[in-house]
């Protein structure tokens, strides 16, 4: 390998033409002096999420905390948005290969979040291929032939704003060593995607726009803006240059909104809500308690009580501060050659949208390009300005713990059951062969909806629940509709012995992860280890001395 890293950095990834554009000396010199600035930090800050867990299991209440009781109770604001970020009405979501990331700033969205996380499994080629693509893009030299049909696509001149989506804090990169030890991905994202593309924005009057996914605490959004005021003074970037939305998709930060825009408050432009992440993290969290045992998914909707709380936290909070307050996506997409199928779907999203702008949000979230224009429809009719931040009547509507935390009424179905098992299994697999955003059953899944589907399993076992057509919901019978849909599944590819092995690993996985007697923090953690299977294992940071 004739590319040279800095001294302590080691790629174990394989490196394909383009990708030492990338992975240059002065690059990996940044992210590794992130790195080594900050890894130790990061650590304590997941050790401290196991201990506050822990706290939870063992009976304690989720509260606001009183000791920032005085961040709550005080008159300040945010920085406001840059100009470009002023009207947010209506982003996409998705991937980082190269035909999303045309079709995607091609959308007639306002801005589009190019996401390494949920959306994209962490194979190495994903990962450098898309920061490749995003670096093109903001050159304006990015194109994309289809190959079906010939036809070539660049970027219009009224691209979306480029947003990126970095890992969260939990996830490591084992592909990049440093000292011996895995480079937090949160850090590889990052890194790289300011390193190459902050003069090219600059000189395109935009910036390095991010959004931080799966915060649980105000500590974890103080470690950001150490981050983002490291890197700024590294780079010689005025600050403030770095701007970052906060997904919020962990119960724990519902609890601390005033406190992570004020810890990010001279780098934030607002929050989102991540809804499907917060499905997840409630299940998660509450996993102890008995009375926070949530009905099948297709019951959990931004209408429930315990969600809508949500929402409207977030406005009230956002709105005070002078920060956005983004909608999430609801999960419907187009569904073709079923004119009343997609018709229904529509509804869904029309219906969704519609809720959102009149709850005050000021933006929202879609994952395809052709429901831009729906949603775009309802917020220009209902939002005619950039934004709602100047509404005032959400501000006294406060939102208590009790409404955050309270479980919605609903049931348990076989069809919650088995449709749980078949969306982990397809969704597991088409993960493991590279692909991060899966349609499945006319809804967009990605890993977050995958979570909840699998919590939700391993929570109505423990706690013993019954489903509303009488079968008991144990380890034989989760086990035995587990090896029932492996074969089924199987039996759709038949000739595709890499894709039915797939199939397999991704049943046995959520064997495992259902079964357990622990709850497997992340679904993706042991799933990561089947992608960098055979790669030199990472040291503990507790093993040497960085």
């Amino acid at each position: 390998m004739t590319h040279i890293s800095p001294t302590g950095v080691e790629i174990l990834g394989h490196l394909e033409p383009g990708y030492r554009d990338i992975l240059t000396h002065d690059a990996l010199s940044f992210i590794a002096g992130l790195h080594r600035r900050f890894e130790r930090r990061r650590q304590s800050l997941l050790r401290y999420r196991r201990e506050r867990q822990a706290e939870l299991d063992a009976g304690a209440l989720m509260l606001f905390p009183h000791e920032t009781a005085d961040i709550r109770a005080a008159d300040w604001k945010v920085r406001p948005a840059p100009a470009d970020l002023q009207d947010r009405r209506v982003e996409i979501t998705g991937p980082v290969d190269r035909k999303m990331v045309v079709n995607a700033l091609n959308s007639g969205a306002k801005c589009f979040m190019a996401d390494f996380e949920d959306a994209t499994a962490p194979h190495w080629a994903n990962l450098i291929e898309g920061q490749i693509n995003l670096r093109d893009a903001n050159k304006r030299e990015i194109d994309f032939t289809d190959e079906k049909s010939g036809k070539n696509y660049a970027i219009n001149e009224d691209a979306a704003v480029l947003i990126v989506r970095p890992r969260g804090w939990h996830l490591d990169e084992r592909h990049v060593l440093v000292n011996g030890v895995a480079l937090s991905a949160s850090l590889f994202d990052f890194g790289l995607y300011l390193y190459h593309n902050h003069e090219a924005l600059k000189a395109r009057e935009t910036g390095p726009y991010f959004y931080l996914p799966k915060l649980e605490s105000r500590y974890e959004a103080r470690l950001w803006n150490l981050v983002f005021q490291h890197a700024e003074d590294e780079l010689g970037l005025e600050r403030g240059t770095i701007r970052a939305t906060v997904l919020i998709e962990t119960l724990p930060a519902t609890f601390e909104l005033d406190e992570i825009l004020y810890e990010l408050k001279e780098h934030v432009v607002g929050l989102n809500c991540g809804r499907w992440d917060y499905i997840f993290s409630y299940i998660k969290r509450l996993k102890a308690n008995p009375d926070c045992v949530l009905p099948d998914r297709s019951q959990v909707s931004m209408a429930v009580p315990f969600m809508d709380a949500y929402s409207r936290r977030v406005i009230s909070v956002c709105h005070r501060r002078g920060a956005h307050a983004m909608g999430g996506m609801s999960a419907f997409i187009p569904v073709k050659n079923d004119p009343e199928a997609n018709a229904a779907a529509q509804e869904k999203v029309r219906e969704d949208k519609l809720r959102e702008v009149l709850n005050g949000h000021d933006g929202t979230w879609v994952a395809h390009p052709d429901l831009v224009p729906i949603a775009r429809e309802i917020f220009d009719q209902k939002m005619p300005r950039a934004n709602q931040i100047d509404r005032e009547e959400e501000m006294a509507l406060p939102v208590t713990a009790k409404a955050l935390l309270e479980a919605p009424e609903g049931k348990i179905t076989d069809a919650g059951v088995d449709g749980n098992i078949d969306v982990a299994i397809r969704y597991i697999a088409a993960w493991l062969g590279g692909r991060g955003a899966v349609p499945i059953h006319n809804l967009m899944e990605d890993a977050a909806t995958a979570e909840i589907a699998r919590a939700q399993l391993w929570q109505w076992r423990v706690f013993e629940r019954t489903t509303e057509e009488g079968t008991p919901i144990t380890a034989g019978t989760i086990g035995a509709k587990i090896e029932a849909y492996r074969e089924s599944i199987q039996g759709e590819v038949p000739d595709l012995p890499d894709v039915r092995e797939r199939i397999s690993v991704a049943a046995d996985l959520l064997r495992d992860i259902v079964l357990s007697d622990e709850f497997v923090e992340f679904l993706t953690l042991p799933a990561y280890e089947h992608i960098t299977e055979g790669l030199k294992k990472p040291m503990q940071l507790t093993e040497f001395e960085d």
